[in-house]
């Protein structure tokens, strides 16, 4: 976890399947391996509110497209959201809600035991959920945003907004059609962490 005020430490146009976009490395140093990441569009103009999406590592679902989580298609979604319109993504280094991901496979198979997200954790050793959304708020000052709509279902990620000096204009809903293998995933999202699903 940082510790030290991030800053910008690189960045670069990244081509990809969206699009072309500015890909950004902020760290409390240049010499960390693993920075957080900031994708934007080009020639975004942060003077008017931005469409915002902060979303934290999970390589099972979004590189490897796991079926266990619907992070990976949240992902693919605001991806394309931002293609379309414009805006940034915040992709913060908290894999596993903060526990890392060998951590985070250990919970997976407290998981296939039959217990839910939030008790493997706790089974582990951990909170719920480590993960500091405050960050975000952080690179958000260093890129001088001024307001933001926020594309998330979690009501931790609304709440870092409060007297931050940045206006949340308004939440844009990221719900992804439930799966047969992520739906008690969900349910648990809502029900014990109080996420915003509608759908369910």
């Amino acid at each position: 976890m940082e510790t030290k005020a991030l800053r910008k430490q690189a960045e670069a146009v990244i081509p990809t399947d969206w699009g072309k976009f500015i890909m950004k490395a902020y760290a409390s140093s240049e010499n960390n391996i693993m920075p957080h990441i900031v994708i934007e569009s080009i020639d975004l103009d942060k003077s008017e509110p931005i469409i915002l999406r902060i979303h934290s590592e999970c390589m099972t679902g979004d590189l490897f497209h796991s079926n266990k989580c619907d992070c990976g298609e949240q992902l693919d979604t605001s991806m394309q959201k931002i293609a379309a319109e414009g805006g940034m993504l915040i992709y913060l280094r908290q894999e596993g809600r903060g526990i890392g991901l060998i951590n985070k496979l250990k919970a997976y198979q407290k998981q296939a035991e039959g217990f839910d997200t939030i008790e493997a954790n706790v089974l582990l050793g951990f909170k719920a959920d480590l993960r500091d959304f405050s960050l975000a708020i952080n690179i958000l000052r260093e890129e001088d945003v001024k307001a933001v709509k926020l594309l998330t279902n979690n009501p931790e990620k609304i709440e870092i907004f409060k007297d931050s000096g940045i206006e949340l204009i308004e939440r844009l809903p990221l719900e992804i059609k439930p799966k047969q293998e992520n739906l008690s995933y969900l349910k648990t999202k809502k029900y014990e962490l109080g996420h915003l699903l509608n759908s369910l």
